[in-house]
């Protein structure tokens, strides 16, 4: 199946990671820091590497259960490869256009983060501040801090799942960020400090305490100090809690019921209108690959920051028990090797997007539906990741000393291990 829609502007969104980032300083607020972004050659990646790509990318739709995908692959040393595979919807022909939108998960989480480094930057809160400080109702937690929910150090659980059956089960339904963040305080906690533990209520606390610190929403937060400086202009954190889609044109989102314990593959139940508020600012952001790509190489390297200290990624902690000692996390990130980004699920879409801050290499991917889970997500970027980062390098070019700890192969065999529906033979 080839479906690599937008040929006709294939080298135009290809190009759009330089040439937007290095306009992105006339659009931002006058405090906003200039961002040159790394040089990228014009052009696209070698067949064979796109090939490899698309194949792992199809493959991956087809573990999880998606009808379409949009993936970006920057390498500036060799090209780029921009592309929708698949439909907007299964049983839809309508084929997917990589200028349509969706919902980034977990990637919120790094935008968050990003307002409360720009927030102490400017003096108007302390990283070290208590949550009690700026919200009620949890006194228990007066230990933790605004960065140690920034960091996932807050020894506090998630909510995503106990509170999964309602969101798809009742997408319009409004919640407050406490009420949803109640599921994770509601689970046995770790000591605080001492360890990174997945918390998208954290994120979601986090969220609350920067509204109250500063007196603006989230969604205004977030275009002042995020999207503004960096001029994305196709990106926000909706303002409005009621049902809706991602702005149009949008990718539709989906996930799969479940009869007697096995996914009906072929038959997803469409959740594109749902209510932001589910995601809020752990993964409520909506944006495109374009300027998923751009965000993801400005956050590698740290172009939003005003001040070069405290170093948000200087002291991460093993993202799990018996991880290897290259994959961390801290400051809302995962760090993988020498990339720094995020991966995960909102209801209807799993996302990721990653970038290494030296070279400038970025690998940016959505697919559409969540039923797969986070993991698949994240060991599709790293296959992504693994094959592109071996491009060669284009006509008067020189590859960087950049390499990742882990091969194609190995997350090949990992998208294969998390499939929910069956795998294409041969």
């Amino acid at each position: 199946m080839r479906r690599i829609t937008l040929r006709r502007a294939g080298a135009l969104v290809a190009g759009a990671l330089a040439v937007a980032l290095a306009l992105s300083a006339c659009t931002g607020t006058p405090e906003a820091p200039a961002y040159t972004p790394k040089p990228q050659v014009q052009g696209s990646l070698p067949t064979d590497i796109q090939d490899q790509l698309k194949a792992a990318v199809e493959r991956a739709m087809a573990a999880s259960g998606s009808s379409g995908a949009i993936v970006g692959v920057w390498a500036p040393w060799s090209g780029t490869w921009v592309a929708g595979l698949g439909t907007v919807a299964t049983g839809d022909k309508t084929p997917v256009d990589t200028d349509m939108s969706f919902r980034i998960g977990d990637v919120t989480r790094l935008m968050t983060c990003d307002v409360l480094y720009a927030l102490a930057d400017r003096g108007v809160v302390k990283l070290d501040a208590k949550l009690p400080d700026y919200v009620s109702g949890v006194a228990d937690l007066q230990d933790v801090s605004l960065l140690d929910l920034c960091n996932g150090t807050a020894g506090i659980g998630s909510s995503q799942s106990i509170a999964l059956a309602a969101w798809l089960n009742n997408p319009d339904r409004v919640w407050e960020p406490k009420e949803l963040a109640s599921y994770g305080l509601g689970q046995n906690r770790t000591p605080a400090h001492t360890a990174y533990r997945d918390s998208d209520a954290g994120y979601l606390l986090l969220g609350a305490a920067l509204e109250r610190a500063s007196g603006q929403t989230a969604a205004q937060l977030i275009r002042q100090y995020v999207t503004a400086p960096l001029g994305l202009s196709s990106t926000a954190l909706p303002g409005s809690k009621a049902a809706a889609p991602a702005p149009a044109p949008a990718l539709k989102g989906a996930f799969l019921p479940q009869e007697n314990g096995a996914y009906q593959c072929a038959k997803p139940t469409d959740i594109t209108v749902s209510s932001s508020s589910m995601g809020y600012t752990d993964s409520g952001v909506t944006s495109t690959i374009a300027d998923l790509g751009k965000y993801a190489q400005a956050e590698a390297a740290q172009a939003l920051r005003t001040k070069t200290t405290p170093k948000r990624f200087g002291a991460p902690l093993p993202a799990a028990a018996g991880a290897p000692s290259w994959y961390q996390a801290t400051g809302g990130a995962m760090l993988v090797g020498s990339m720094i980004g995020q991966h995960g699920m909102t209801a209807g879409y799993l996302t990721a997007a990653y970038a290494d801050p030296t070279s400038g290499f970025t690998v940016a991917i959505v697919l559409n539906d969540s039923s797969a889970g986070s993991t698949l997500i994240g060991d599709l970027s790293f296959e992504l990741a693994a094959i592109a980062s071996k491009a060669p390098a284009a006509k008067g070019q020189k590859a960087p000393a950049f390499a990742l700890p882990f091969t194609p192969e190995d997350y090949a065999k990992a998208v294969d291990g998390a499939a929910i529906c069956p795998l294409p033979q041969g």
